[in-house]
C-alpha cells in the first residue's frame, strides 16, 4: 500500500514538473489524461503534450444542449 502512494505521488511531482519546464497552461489532471491514452505509443513525450486539443474548439459543439439558455 504505502508502495502505491509513493508511486503515486512520484508520479504526479514528475508531471508537474514537466508541465513547468514545457510552459504548458493545462491542468494537471489533463496531462495525466493525455500520458495515459499515448503511454504506449512511439512518440516524443513534448510532441504529444504540445497537440492537445483545445477545449474552446469543443465548447463551440452546435448539438450541444445548453444546462442555463432560459
Amino acid at each position: 500500500m504505502k508502495t502505491q502512494i509513493w508511486i503515486a505521488v512520484s508520479v504526479y511531482v514528475l508531471v508537474a514538473i514537466v508541465r513547468k519546464r514545457l510552459g504548458l497552461e493545462a491542468s494537471l489532471y489533463t496531462l495525466l489524461q493525455v500520458l495515459s491514452v499515448t503511454v504506449f505509443e512511439k512518440m516524443p513525450i513534448q510532441s504529444a503534450l504540445l497537440a492537445m486539443p483545445d477545449r474552446s474548439e469543443e465548447a463551440t459543439d452546435t448539438n450541444q444542449l445548453e444546462l442555463f439558455a432560459f
